[in-house]
């Protein structure tokens, strides 16, 4: 006699944590000074994240907007964002990230 296992699982991920991860991966790599629209009351009402999700069928991409602190190299900190935020999110959620898009909104001098 056969016995088969025909249970199937499913594993949903809320948008929320992936947000999270990726806004804590960016904000992890040295250079940047914060993002850009963190989430305030004004903010809220326009729906102005600083991190954003699309999925686009069985991956996403994600929309990092961050504040460049004002001694470090933009392009390499936007690189250093683009890798970590690709890497955090796949490794901790297992969802495949086609793209990240770097903005870069602004310079903090301190």
């Amino acid at each position: 006699m056969e016995t088969k296992n025909s249970v199937k699982s499913r594993l949903k991920i809320s948008e929320d944590v992936i947000l999270t991860v990726a806004r804590l991966a960016a904000l992890d790599v040295k250079g940047v000074a914060g993002l850009d629209g963190e989430m305030n009351a004004v903010n809220k009402l326009l729906n102005n994240r600083p991190v954003s999700i699309t999925p686009m069928g069985d991956v996403a991409a994600v929309d990092v907007k961050i504040i460049v602190s004002g001694d470090a190299k933009a392009s390499a900190t936007a690189l250093a964002v683009q890798q970590a935020v690709k890497e955090d999110v796949q490794n901790m959620t297992g969802i495949a990230v086609a793209q990240v898009n770097v903005y870069i909104n602004g310079v903090k001098y301190e």
